[in-house]
């Protein structure tokens, strides 16, 4: 890993996020391909997505609406251990997905005057579960269960299909969603699968869904962007990402494992150490060195470390490092910090805080009960990770009599007067044009 001194620099917000740049690139180059393969599925429908599983995912004459009997059977072959961490799993996010729906709130306005603040699920959800260089059956228990504590009635499940299972989706995925009730399952990969979901595929009975939620590769993030407008997404999550701050008495063992075990996803992905103790900065790298050297994704993760987008980053001081780690805004935020959970108010932008060195990020992947679907790519500054809050709409219900709207009568008149709309007041006074006439 690159090591990037800032020590005695003053940095606006764009001089720290230029000194750690983000992998860029192949998202923009992805962009034009994913919209031509969404544009595609629109036009063609079913005869596109043969096209594309026979072109990415080298798999023919497949099943793409997944029968019943292969969801029973991946479920009846599972490990007994993978089902019992799924089963756990899904009850920690269903218990921790419930503190994310609020309850309805009425607020009385004046007599006879008030608004309901309701929060309605949208009526159809359609995941996404990647199954490429990772088989995420954890991304399906991540999006099924936010949606259904919502309240959603109908999700739709699409995954890629595997040359490796005769063109069936990894079993792995199947069964997951087996455990959670999902019935309605394709077998169409990246950003054909987005194409899809937005516009429905009448020749294999899929319909068109109103969010679209799940994680993915540049393409399946590109693709969202392709369909913005047609259906609701979930955040544009691309290459995962970590930023680790950590002061000097902080474990270099765990920090170079917690690096690397993000950087196992994707030869994209970014791992960033900051820290304002150098000497611990030297013992991590030479952790990263060894640790990485032995991993089963030993290739893929030095690339990541190796890429640009990786760093350890010295900063003067703890007020430093808390700026570099808001302007950045990472994915993944991890503290092994001696005070960690007094510090922890003081990182305001991340997608997800992990508090201490006993509190690694795998542990949010699988077993944390929070979602693992988080924003990548600096969007924590402005969104926030996927929830049953993602599949909500808030919704004012506002309800006056007419003693209410007469309190509000001539103050609609005064504006819409202002406004050169005179129809909005005459609409109000014709409420009382019974009054007017009788005399009233």
């Amino acid at each position: 890993m690159q090591t990037i001194d800032l020590r005695g620099r003053t940095l606006s917000t764009a001089e720290m996020l230029a000194a750690v740049p983000r992998a860029t690139a192949a998202r923009a180059e992805a962009l034009a391909t994913a919209t031509a393969i969404v544009e595609d599925v629109r036009v063609r429908g079913e005869e596109a997505l043969r096209e594309q599983a026979d072109r990415f995912d080298r798999v023919s004459g497949h099943a793409i609406r997944v029968p019943r009997e292969h969801l029973d059977e991946a479920l009846a072959s599972a490990a007994p251990d993978v089902r019992t961490a799924l089963e756990a799993a899904i009850d920690r996010v269903r218990r921790g997905s419930a503190a994310q729906v609020p309850e309805d709130r009425e607020t009385r306005i004046g007599s006879g005057a008030r608004i309901v603040q309701r929060w309605q699920p949208v009526g159809r959800v359609g995941v996404y579960i990647p199954g490429g260089k990772a088989p995420l059956a954890s991304s399906v228990v991540m999006n099924v269960v936010p949606a259904q504590v919502a309240g959603v009635r109908s999700i739709a499940l699409a995954s890629p299909p595997q040359q490796g299972e005769d063109g069936r989706i990894h079993p792995t995925i199947l069964a997951a969603a087996a455990l959670l009730g999902v019935e309605e399952v394709y077998a169409i990969g990246g950003a054909g699968a987005v194409g899809a979901f937005a516009y429905g595929v009448p020749g294999v009975g899929l319909d068109p869904v109103d969010v679209i939620s799940g994680p993915g590769n540049n393409f399946v993030a590109s693709a969202k962007r392709a369909v913005a407008g047609v259906v609701g997404t979930d955040s544009e999550a691309g290459a995962t990402e970590i930023l680790i701050v950590a002061d000097g008495d902080a474990d270099p063992r765990l920090i170079a494992a917690d690096l690397i075990s993000q950087a196992e996803h994707d030869e994209q992905a970014s791992a960033v150490f900051v820290t304002d103790a150098a000497e611990l900065a030297e013992r991590v790298a030479a952790e990263v060195a060894t640790q990485a050297a032995r991993t089963r994704h030993s290739e893929r993760v030095q690339a990541a470390l190796n890429g640009p987008q990786s760093a350890i980053v010295l900063v003067d001081d703890r007020a430093a490092a808390v700026a570099f780690s808001n302007a950045y805004a990472p994915e993944h935020l991890e503290l092994h910090l001696a005070d960690a959970e007094a510090a922890a108010p003081s990182f305001t932008s991340a997608g997800a805080v992990f508090v201490g060195d006993q509190t690694p990020v795998s542990l949010g992947d699988y077993m944390a009960g929070s979602n693992h679907v988080l924003p990548t790519g600096g969007q924590a500054r402005y969104a926030s990770g996927l929830g049953a809050y993602t599949f909500l709409r808030p919704q004012q219900v506002v309800s006056y009599d007419h003693a209410a709207l007469t309190e509000a009568r001539a103050g609609v008149a005064a504006l819409a007067a202002a406004e050169l709309l005179p129809a909005h007041g005459e609409a109000v006074e014709a409420r009382f044009a019974a009054e007017q006439d009788s005399g009233a």
